[in-house]
């Protein structure tokens, strides 16, 4: 039981990257329908909040007490990372392809790394920067930007990229400092209620609303809300309160895998040899930052 409770945080962590993984099956529809990238930010800000709510005030509306200065984390989260990323990413994914958002995204693991030794004073242990190391080449494999580098993408499209990194980065580093305060769930509706807040000021989308008279798009919109958000969400930030930031998001990367799995079950997609071995690499990644010293392992876990 004790060594069950030990992989918890790492269990959920896992899990959330994988119902991330999962969400190219709930944007297609939406772009098929003639949503912009910006609508699935709106769409998908604004229905999880008001999931998030109605559960949070039937179940649990103490929980939602706050002190007013946390707000400026939520709030950061909210809008700098959660808006910025999301859209930064399905704008990639409306251009290119998947396989190329999702790896540009994960660059977030390097600023996350970076962040967590500036502003928490995490330490760069060899089995950390080895993970990292695994995790991002595992991810070129998986995508196909290794071992060949024939991927032809404009600039544009890279340095993109590579800002969708930077602000997925900045969800770990704006969340931490809350997360001793408030429970996962308090955390992630706050960070929603200010990226819908956001979106329904700066969006269009409601001129767009006749379009939802389409089951696939109320199915794809719940699907993007609920699953790839909701649950993705809680269950990640949830293993972060008992992770350092930097681990946290090293396992997230299996959302790749995730996402190549499901080009392969559901759309058809035949993985390659190189692919093959970047799930391998992804897999030995997680094993490793899951390994604690002996001496400091328990301490790792309870530090936040």
């Amino acid at each position: 039981m004790q060594q069950l409770l030990k992989w918890r945080p790492y269990i959920l962590t896992i899990i959330g990257a994988a119902c991330w993984g999962i969400i190219g099956l709930f944007i297609q529809p939406l772009y098929n329908r003639g949503f912009t990238a910006w609508d699935v930010v709106t769409i998908r800000g604004v229905l999880t909040f008001i999931f998030l709510i109605v559960f949070m005030l039937v179940s649990n509306p103490k929980s939602l007490k706050s002190r007013w200065q946390d707000h400026f984390y939520f709030a950061g989260a909210g809008i700098l990372s959660m808006v910025f990323f999301n859209y930064l990413y399905f704008e990639i994914f409306s251009q290119s392809s998947l396989s190329l958002a999702v790896t540009l995204l994960y660059t977030g693991p390097i600023f996350v790394t970076i962040l967590s030794r500036i502003f928490f004073k995490e330490s760069l242990n060899s089995n950390k920067i080895i993970a990292l190391i695994l995790s991002i080449t595992g991810c070129g494999f998986v995508v196909g930007l290794l071992p060949s580098f024939k991927v032809e993408v404009s600039i544009k499209i890279i340095v993109t990229g590579i800002l969708s990194g930077v602000c997925y980065s900045l969800y770990t580093i704006l969340t931490k400092p809350v997360t001793k305060r408030y429970s996962a769930l308090t955390i992630t509706t706050y960070n929603f209620l200010y990226t819908s807040l956001f979106m329904i000021i700066f969006s269009k989308t409601p001129s767009k609303i006749q379009k939802f008279a389409h089951p696939d798009v109320i199915g794809a919109s719940i699907g993007l809300a609920f699953i790839s958000t909701v649950m993705a969400y809680i269950l990640y930030t949830a293993g972060l309160k008992h992770l350092e930031a930097s681990k946290a998001s090293i396992l997230a990367t299996l959302e790749p895998i995730v996402a190549i799995l499901c080009g392969v079950i559901f759309l058809g997609d035949i993985l390659n040899t190189w692919q093959i071995l970047g799930i391998i690499t992804v897999m030995c990644a997680t094993i490793i930052v899951g390994k604690n010293p002996r001496v400091k392992g328990q301490e790792a876990l309870s530090r936040y």
